[in-house]
């Protein structure tokens, strides 16, 4: 049993990519699938896939990234802010800048998750996920 899916997720990739696997397969849901396709929109991963088949939530199929001349992972850091025993909101003028706006915090926010430039544009605030660079 998991008890933060996130933070499985996550860990998932950054697991796929220290071993150097082109693919890695993780089960769905509604929040992965929105932070997968969040990943695909700024360019860390190079393809997604929701597979409905195999399980009764589904797996969502993801090829990874990397640079083409040294081989190395396109995501340099994946790391999870907001945890089930510590639960991190912020406010829209408190919204973490990640590598000074390089990089790019997830939130999920009352209209639904989103990146943190998103949610200032919006005026929104609320629970910082992750941040990736």
């Amino acid at each position: 049993m998991v008890i933060d899916p996130i933070a499985d997720y996550l860990t998932r990739i950054r697991n796929a990519q220290q071993a150097g696997h082109r693919l890695v397969e993780i089960p769905s849901s509604k929040m992965k699938k929105r932070i997968t396709e969040i990943l695909y929109d700024k360019g860390y991963i190079l393809k997604y896939k929701f597979d409905a088949e195999g399980s009764p939530q589904g797996v969502i199929k993801i090829a990874l990234k990397y640079d083409s001349g040294t081989k190395t992972p396109v995501i340099k850091s994946l790391k999870r802010f907001s945890t089930p025993g510590l639960r991190q909101y912020r406010g829209a003028g408190e919204l973490p800048r990640v590598l000074s706006g390089l990089g790019v915090a997830i939130i999920s926010t009352s209209k639904g998750i989103m990146t943190d430039k998103e949610a200032r544009v919006l005026g929104v605030g609320g629970e910082v996920l992750c941040e990736v660079f």
